[in-house]
């Protein structure tokens, strides 16, 4: 439950990236960047597969490079759902999604980074304590 939390809070926020870096993409507000997170995680969840199914001959063809579409198209529908979230135009549908995976792993691994410093410190604390023979 907590994961799932906090993997739809860090999508939010790099979904606000995105409204920063990527003309076309506009988020109302920080309650909408969640809903919009959300959105977009029952859409890759749910239509994506099917999608990535449906498009196996072009991905193969393209050498996968028609995934990027598929993102896209995903990314568009999940704003189509979502009041307050909208995508215009092509640099928007193509980038909008390469942003947010970038910007999301960043923050993941930047969390991830924080976490694991404070278990090795922690570590060390317990291995200072404990008696040498």
């Amino acid at each position: 439950m907590t994961g799932n939390l906090l993997a739809a809070l860090v999508t939010a926020l790099s979904l606000l990236i995105v409204d920063l870096v990527v003309p076309g993409v506009d988020i109302a507000n920080f309650p909408t960047a969640l809903i919009a997170a959300l959105a977009i995680g029952l859409v890759n969840g749910s239509v994506k597969p099917v999608l990535s199914a449906l498009s196996l001959p072009l991905n193969l063809i393209s050498f996968g490079a028609f995934s990027l579409i598929v993102n896209g198209i995903c990314f568009s529908l999940a704003a189509f759902l979502v009041p307050g979230f909208s995508v215009h135009g092509i640099l928007a549908f193509l980038l909008g999604p390469v942003v947010l995976s970038l910007s999301s792993t960043f923050i993941n691994n930047y969390f991830a980074e924080k976490s694991l410093a404070v278990k090795s410190s922690e570590e060390t604390k317990s291995k200072a304590e404990l008696p040498s023979s």
